[in-house]
Formats: C-alpha cells, sequence, structure tokens
C-alpha cells in the first residue's frame, strides 16, 4: 500500500474541493455529474481527490441544499497511486467541511470507465 493511501486510511479533516467548491457546485455534482471532489486538508497543500459517487451507498436524506445546512454522506471509489480505495466522508453542507478517510478495496469494486 502507498504511504499517502495509508496516511488518508485514518479518519480526519476534508473539505469539498475542485475547482469551485462551492454549495451549488456541491450539489450539481452530486445529484447529476455523479463525480465529486473530497480534499484531504492535513497534507502537504492538501490532497484534493476526485470521486466516482456511490450513489447507493451515499445518503443525502439529511441535506437541505436551499438552506445551506445538514450533512451529506459521500461514498465513492477511485485509484489513488495504484491502490483501488473507497472515500468515506462525511460533509456539512454550511461549512462545507467534515471528516473522511479512505479505505483500500478490491479493484474490481473500482470502475474505471
Amino acid at each position: 500500500m502507498d504511504e499517502l493511501t495509508q496516511r488518508l486510511s485514518d479518519e480526519q479533516p476534508v473539505a469539498v474541493g475542485g475547482p469551485k467548491p462551492t454549495l451549488e457546485e456541491l450539489r450539481v455534482r452530486l445529484e447529476d455529474i455523479g463525480t465529486v471532489f473530497v480534499k484531504f486538508t492535513e497534507t502537504r497543500g492538501g490532497t484534493d481527490l476526485g470521486i466516482r459517487l456511490d450513489r447507493e451507498a451515499s445518503d443525502f436524506a439529511g441535506a437541505d441544499f436551499d438552506g445551506g445546512s445538514g450533512t451529506v454522506h459521500i461514498e465513492g471509489t477511485l485509484i489513488l497511486n495504484d491502490d483501488p480505495v473507497r472515500c468515506v466522508a462525511d460533509i456539512d453542507l454550511a461549512t462545507l467541511a467534515g471528516t473522511g478517510r479512505l479505505v483500500v478495496v478490491e479493484l474490481s469494486e473500482v470502475s474505471v470507465a
């Protein structure tokens, strides 16, 4: 397992990442695009990962996007430094921050479409 993957496997602070880390951009990515950015903020410079959303494992029931409150539970997969991983994160919509971690999975669980 890669050293970065190992470090990110511990629960730690995360934030919404990507080129436009706004509430509206997060909503569009969750509801329409299906790819979200999660930034692990405790690494040097931050580690911004593009996550292929797993809609069945994610939960947006506690989210009030119009009011900018509540939380979303995000799960999705990617390959980080040759390690197939699942990102698991809970994001507070008021702050666009929360906690997250990576879980190493079998390569067959990561679609590479």
